[in-house]
C-alpha cells in the first residue's frame, strides 16, 4: 500500500513540474504561440482582428494574462465599430463596401445606353387579375371564306398563300356549264329589255315591258348567285356578244386581308360550298381563354386584358363571352380582342391571358419593371428629383395585372423610372455608372 501511494505521489509531482515548464515557455517563448490563443478567441467573434492583437502584443501589451484578455475584448468592440484606426471603415474606403448611395446621376449618353425611360404617374383603377392560358385565333368578324356556288373547274390562280389582298381583287378563275347557261340567259334578257325600252310605252304593252324587266332581273340574280361579280357582269353585257358567254368567271376578295389558306390545285373540279380560300384581317385577332364559371362571372364585356407573348405584352379587351360550358373541360370560352398590326401573334399560338376583374382598386399605375426590391427587401421605385438625378422611394404594391402594377407611397404627378430601373439601382449599388461595364 505504501508503495502504491509513493508511485501516485511521484506522478503528481511530475505533472506539477510539466505545468510549471509550460508557464515558463508561455512567458518567455516566441509570440507566435499567442496566435494559437487568438485563434481560439475567433470562436467568440474576435478572430477578424488576430493580426491587430498580435501587433499590440509586440508593443508590450500582451505579456500579462489579465492585460492580454482586456486588450482582446477591446478589439472585439473595435470590430463592431468597423476596424477603427486601420482605416477600414466601410463608409470611407471609397470602394462601395459601405451603405448604398442615396441617389444616382446619369447624363443623356448613359441614359440612352442603359435604356432608362421615365413617366409621370397618375391615379388609375385596376381590377384583380384573372389568369388563364389562351390560344390565338382568327377574328371571325374579320374573316371571309371564298367558295363557289355552282359546280366549277379551277382554271387559274391569281394569288398565293400568305399574299395580302385588297377588297375586290381577283383571287381565282373558274369555269362552269351552269354559269355559261346563266350568262347566255342574261344576255338574251338584256337585249329584250333594251328593245322594249327603246320602243317605248306607247308601242309596247305594259305587260310585255314588265315581263322583260322580270326576265332580266331573274337572269342577273342567277349569274350573281353563281358567283359572278358586278363588274364582270357589266363588262359582259357591254360586249353584246353572245360568244363571251363561256361560263368563265372570277371569284374576288370580299375584304382586305391575308390569304390564310388555299387548299386547291388548278384543274380541280370543285363542288358548291367547297372553301377555296380563307381571307382574314390579322391586324385584329381573338385570344380564346377558357375560364371557370366563377372567374367568368367576374368578367364583363369590354374589360381590359393583357396578353403575354414570350417577353412581350399586348393590350386587349374582352369582346365575347360564351354562355355554354364546354362538355369536356367544363369551362367557358372568353374572346379577348387584341391589335396585331405587326403580326406579333399568329393563329394557333399559345399565350398567357390576364383579364381585369370587376373588383376595382385605386392607385398609381406603373409598369411592373419599374418596381424593384430594395436592399432591405421592400418595394421601391426611382424618382427623378432633378434632370438626370434619381432617388429610391419605398412604395406599397396594391395589385398587379399582367405588366401593370398599382402602387402607393408617392404623390400623383411624380416622375419615376418606367424602364431601366435595374440599371439605376446598379448605379447606386456600385457608386458609379459605367455604360461599358468597366
Amino acid at each position: 500500500m505504501k508503495r502504491t501511494l509513493f508511485l501516485h505521489y511521484a506522478v503528481y509531482c511530475l505533472l506539477l513540474s510539466s505545468l510549471a515548464m509550460s508557464s515558463v515557455v508561455l512567458a518567455e517563448g516566441d509570440h507566435d504561440d499567442l496566435d494559437d490563443f487568438s485563434g481560439i478567441e475567433m470562436e467568440d467573434g474576435h478572430g477578424s482582428h488576430g493580426d491587430e492583437g498580435h501587433q499590440h502584443q509586440k508593443e508590450g501589451h500582451g505579456h500579462e494574462d489579465d492585460g492580454h484578455e482586456e486588450k482582446g475584448h477591446d478589439h472585439g468592440g473595435h470590430d463592431e465599430g468597423g476596424h477603427g484606426e486601420n482605416g477600414h471603415d466601410e463608409g470611407d474606403d471609397g470602394h462601395g463596401h459601405g451603405e448604398a448611395a442615396s441617389d444616382a446621376e446619369l447624363n443623356d449618353v448613359q441614359r440612352r445606353l442603359a435604356g432608362v425611360e421615365t413617366m409621370v404617374v397618375k391615379h388609375q383603377s385596376l381590377g384583380d387579375a384573372i389568369t388563364a392560358p389562351g390560344e390565338a385565333m382568327l377574328n371571325a368578324y374579320r374573316t371571309t371564306r371564298v367558295t363557289p356556288r355552282t359546280p366549277a373547274q379551277v382554271t387559274e390562280r391569281h394569288v398565293r398563300l400568305g399574299d395580302h389582298v385588297k377588297k375586290g381583287q381577283r383571287l381565282v378563275t373558274l369555269s362552269s356549264v351552269e354559269m355559261a347557261e346563266a350568262q347566255g340567259a342574261l344576255m338574251e334578257a338584256n337585249v329584250e329589255l333594251r328593245r322594249v325600252t327603246k320602243l317605248g310605252r306607247k308601242v309596247v304593252s305594259e305587260k310585255r315591258f314588265v315581263a322583260a324587266q322580270i326576265a332580266y332581273q331573274l337572269a342577273y340574280a342567277r349569274v350573281s348567285a353563281y358567283g359572278m361579280a358586278k363588274k364582270q357582269i357589266q363588262s359582259l353585257l357591254k360586249t353584246g356578244d353572245a360568244t363571251h358567254a363561256t361560263g368563265e368567271f372570277h371569284l374576288v376578295s370580299l375584304q382586305e386581308g391575308t390569304v390564310i389558306s388555299d387548299d386547291f390545285v388548278v384543274g380541280e373540279l370543285i363542288d358548291p360550298g367547297y372553301v377555296l380560300m380563307t381571307i382574314s384581317d390579322e391586324s385584329v385577332l381573338w385570344i380564346e381563354a377558357r375560364l371557370t364559371p366563377e372567374d367568368a362571372a367576374r368578367t364583363v364585356l369590354g374589360a381590359a386584358a393583357r396578353i403575354q407573348v414570350g417577353k412581350r405584352w399586348i393590350a386587349g379587351k374582352v369582346a365575347q363571352a360564351n354562355h355554354t360550358l364546354d362538355e369536356t373541360t367544363r369551362t367557358l370560352a372568353v374572346h379577348v380582342e387584341i391589335g396585331n398590326r405587326n403580326e406579333a401573334v399568329h393563329p394557333g399560338q399559345f399565350v398567357n391571358v390576364f383579364i381585369e376583374g370587376n373588383k376595382k382598386q385605386q392607385g398609381l399605375a406603373v409598369p411592373v419593371e419599374a418596381v424593384l426590391r430594395g436592399p432591405d427587401g421592400d418595394w421601391q421605385v426611382f424618382v427623378e428629383t432633378a434632370p438626370g438625378r434619381f432617388e429610391p422611394k419605398e412604395v406599397t404594391v396594391l395589385s398587379t395585372l399582367g405588366d401593370q402594377m398599382l402602387i402607393e407611397g408617392i404623390a400623383e404627378g411624380t416622375t419615376v423610372v418606367s424602364k431601366g430601373a435595374f440599371f439605376v439601382q446598379s448605379e447606386m449599388a456600385k457608386g458609379g455608372f459605367d455604360p461599358h461595364n468597366h
